[in-house]
């Protein structure tokens, strides 16, 4: 089945990359994922037409964590904050293998 992973932040480009990352490490494991990235002001629109499964925040966006579990629980949509060191050092496999954990929670 396949999954969707929303990433989160600012301005929908600094996760671009990261979004590359992340599918280039579910291809070689052999997930089938939708992943990719949108401006926090975008989340909303997004959220309603797509079936998302898990919505990633850049660090950058954490403050607004509390903000975003108003929106997606009564979805049943798993959130959480991509960790920094992750982030700044843009591994895709260890984001990716957070967003599937969130998922089977």
């Amino acid at each position: 089945m396949k999954k969707t992973i929303m990433l989160v932040c600012a301005a929908g480009m600094s996760t671009s990359l990261m979004v590359s990352k992340m599918q280039k490490s579910a291809e070689e494991k052999g997930i089938e994922a939708d992943i990719f990235a949108v401006s926090a002001g975008e989340a909303e629109t997004y959220l309603a037409d797509k079936k998302v499964d898990v919505l990633l925040l850049g660090p950058q966006v954490r403050f607004m964590k509390a903000q975003f579990e108003k929106k997606v629980a009564p979805l049943g949509i798993a959130l959480d904050v991509i960790q920094m060191t992750d982030y700044g050092m843009m591994n895709g496999e260890k984001v990716l293998s957070q967003a599937l954990k969130l998922m089977n929670n």
